[in-house]
């Protein structure tokens, strides 16, 4: 059987690294893990599954991207959800779409965060979507301006309740690197006292191929079921030590106005 050669970046790539989370208040909490995702142009999804053995697109493999994860879930394709969120943020119509998010292994996918990269006919990032998940089946995107060269900041007013030890008052900063040959993203999370909670995304792109898959795979496996039980054994490690519990309060249905952006001048940010 011949080894197929990798997919062109442009395509699709995965990004190796870890992901950190640090509470900073009440009670300093802080962990980090392995984590990989892939970067995927949306158009292009059935054209990357028949390129590839380990992975296909909308049907069970060994690892497998759906659209019924994302967007509406409702398994309809994810480019005319986003273009129509772009609109309703007076954004303009992407030429390309990519996706950075975990794949299913075995079937089964859950993402806290999403991001749909949206870029101009030269290329350029234009608009950032973040699609925001949590555990209690909940959804909001939150829809963002990505103009200018380097690292993007943006703020946003939380929308949706993610964790029993975080109230609603809450508003996210987002930096985010525009993904190359590395992957940075860092999410602050704070009130009126300041910042409350550090999120850090980073990782090294890898060619997209079956060899990669297969590596990744077995380096992580079970990869969406560590991050779903991560979640709640953190969760329980912040019970013991006394955390506030707040009780689960649904979304607010509203992603509010699109943000100004702001560059950074650092373009290391997550590292």
């Amino acid at each position: 059987m011949s080894r197929r050669p990798p997919l062109p970046p442009e395509q699709g790539c995965a990004y190796e690294g870890h992901v950190m989370h640090m509470r900073l208040r009440p009670k300093a909490h802080r962990f980090r893990y392995a984590l990989w995702t892939l970067l995927l142009d949306v158009d292009r999804l059935a054209e990357t599954g028949a390129a590839l053995r380990l992975f296909s697109a909308n049907r069970f493999n060994l690892l497998s991207h759906h659209d019924a994860d994302h967007g509406p879930r409702d398994g309809s394709p994810l480019r005319p959800w986003v273009e129509a969120r772009l609109a309703e943020a007076g954004r303009p119509r992407p030429a390309r779409i990519r996706l950075l998010a975990m794949p299913r292994f075995l079937g089964w996918v859950f993402n806290p965060l999403s991001v749909y990269f949206c870029e101009d006919a030269d290329g350029r990032l234009e608009t950032v979507l973040y699609e925001v998940k949590n555990t209690f089946g909940d959804q909001v995107p939150y829809v963002l301006s990505a103009e200018g060269e380097g690292p993007r900041r943006h703020s946003q007013v939380k929308e949706m309740f993610v964790s029993p030890f975080i109230g609603m008052d809450q508003t996210y900063r987002f930096d985010l690197a525009e993904p190359g040959e590395r992957l940075a993203v860092r999410i602050k999370q704070g009130d009126a006292a300041g910042d409350l909670l550090i999120a850090t995304q980073n990782g090294a792109r890898r060619p997209l191929s079956d060899a990669t898959l297969a590596r990744l795979a077995l380096a992580a496996p079970f990869l969406p079921m560590q991050v779903m039980a991560a979640i709640h054994w953190q969760a329980l490690r912040l019970w013991l030590k006394g955390a506030p519990f707040r009780r689960y309060r649904g979304p607010k249905g509203d992603s509010g106005p699109v943000s100004a952006t702001e560059t950074l001048p650092d373009p290391r940010l997550a590292r």
